[in-house]
């Protein structure tokens, strides 16, 4: 990918300027966004050189600012990010892009790699974890936590023990991205006829998406399915019981410039 001018100054080595790298943030809530612009300007070899709080938004900034890297949030609105990420990566393949969010590694981080990121971090993580996850991205790697590594690793020891026709896997790890995104909305709060608006597409085919979650999910009836995304969201994205307000916000601490 060629190199695109940098905006400002970029850092002196041996009387030469370093052009420094090009980070475009995309995410839906102003403040955490704006935190995390803030955190990376501030580094020597990186600049923020746009923001954006939607899909759409991102598509005309990516043209606009010419980033090396995209850090985007998971969530942003009703659109589906892994979507658009395979989407963004097949006409775009040499941005890199690092996917953050409040979901847990063990069920999105490998379907974002999947999708094309080159690398998924936990919204709670210190913000100088950011930083890791940018630069060894930008050497070639692809970033998850090191527990997470550790966890796959000791996953695919004992997948290779069992397989799919015993049906010992997560059956929630048997949902396709859509599916999953369906769930997600469904656990959110809105019915068939909101989703199929939010994601573009028929009720019938929402409802389709329902039946075979269900199915997938050894679910019988549209209330266990209902009552069975609710939980999911609260357990993965909601506030835990007992955690405060500001005990919230301090997942979002970590991001803002020091």
């Amino acid at each position: 990918m060629d190199i695109p001018r940098t905006h400002g100054s970029g850092k002196i080595v041996s009387g030469r300027q370093i052009a420094k790298t090009r980070i475009l943030v995309a995410d839906e809530h102003p403040l955490l966004r704006h935190g995390i612009v803030a955190f990376i300007s501030g580094q020597p070899d990186m600049i923020a050189c746009g923001e954006a709080d939607s899909i759409s938004a991102i598509q005309t900034k990516l043209t606009e600012t010419r980033p090396h890297l995209l850090v985007i949030g998971l969530r942003l609105g009703a659109g589906d990010c892994l979507d658009f990420v395979k989407a963004l990566k097949a006409q775009n393949p040499g941005l890199l892009i690092l996917v953050y969010s409040a979901f847990e590694e063990t069920i999105f981080a490998e379907r974002a790699v999947c999708a094309g990121a080159n690398g998924y971090l936990m919204k709670k993580a210190i913000k100088e974890e950011l930083l890791t996850a940018i630069r060894d991205i930008l050497r070639g790697q692809i970033y998850v936590s090191r527990d997470f590594a550790l966890r796959a690793f000791q996953k695919s020891i004992e997948t290779t023990q069992r397989t799919r026709a015993q049906g010992n896997l997560p059956v929630i790890d048997n949902l396709s991205d859509r599916e999953m995104h369906v769930f997600q909305l469904i656990g959110s709060g809105l019915g068939t006829k909101k989703i199929a608006h939010s994601m573009n597409l028929s009720v019938k085919t929402i409802e389709t998406h329902r039946e075979n979650i269900k199915r997938k999910l050894g679910l019988s009836s549209g209330r266990q399915l209902v009552e069975r995304a609710i939980k999911f969201v609260e357990e993965n994205f909601m506030p835990q019981k007992g955690e405060t307000a500001a005990g919230r916000k301090k997942k979002v601490v970590p991001f803002r410039a020091a």
